[in-house]
């Protein structure tokens, strides 16, 4: 059971900027991979600091999540802002490629990498990560959905599945991060995908062929 914090007793330590490096260092290594030694000697805090601060390894990793995910232009943010559904899946594989190939930041995705990295020990925290990303994954179908009904996309196009494919792009993009490429290459990458996108003129003229 996490440890509660004691009322009325101040953190000896700037907890937004400890959970900051706590969060690259998930970023880079995972969650299983990211021992507490390491979280304290880049957070600069005592393990007892980290349990009275965050509960526990668990709920550490939790808030260096929603950290991540509340970044500017969130995958929400991205989709409900599109004017279309191209636009929206656009915006979040082309996001992918800077986003994971920051200057400044790990390569890669947080979620992706972290779930990767996860033994059964450990089904909890990839079985939350999981749901994230099916989040995602459910609010770009339902614009998807949107577009089919706004005549944007034919009648008969599948929205499971093409919002299962920029899910699939973009965790295999954050490979490719990890990996070495370059945000050049990630666009290029992108750009390609974006060449699959269907529109209600294809489905109209495959129903008539």
């Amino acid at each position: 059971m996490p440890v509660r914090r004691k009322t009325g007793r101040p953190l000896s330590f700037d907890r937004d900027a400890a959970l900051e490096q706590a969060m690259r260092l998930f970023w880079r290594h995972g969650y299983e991979a990211t021992s507490l030694a390491a979280l304290t000697r880049a957070m600069g805090v005592t393990p007892p600091s980290i349990y009275a601060a965050f509960g526990d390894k668990k709920g550490l990793f939790l808030e260096a999540v929603a950290r991540y995910l509340a970044r500017p232009l969130t995958p929400a943010e991205i989709i409900a802002r599109a004017p279309t559904a191209r636009e929206a899946a656009r915006g979040l594989i082309e996001g992918a490629a800077v986003a994971f190939t920051g200057a400044d930041t790990p390569p890669g995705c947080l979620l992706a990498s972290s779930a990767i990295a996860c033994s059964a020990e450990a089904a909890d925290v990839r079985d939350e990560l999981a749901a994230i990303r099916r989040g995602v994954e459910e609010s770009l179908r339902a614009r998807i959905e949107q577009g089919v009904r706004d005549g944007e996309l034919a009648a008969d196009a599948d929205a499971e599945t093409l919002a299962a494919y920029v899910t699939t792009v973009i965790q295999g993009m954050s490979t490719l991060a990890r990996d070495g490429a370059t945000r050049e290459k990630l666009t290029r990458v992108a750009e390609f995908a974006m060449l699959a996108w269907p529109s209600a003129w294809e489905g109209a003229a495959s129903r008539s062929a």
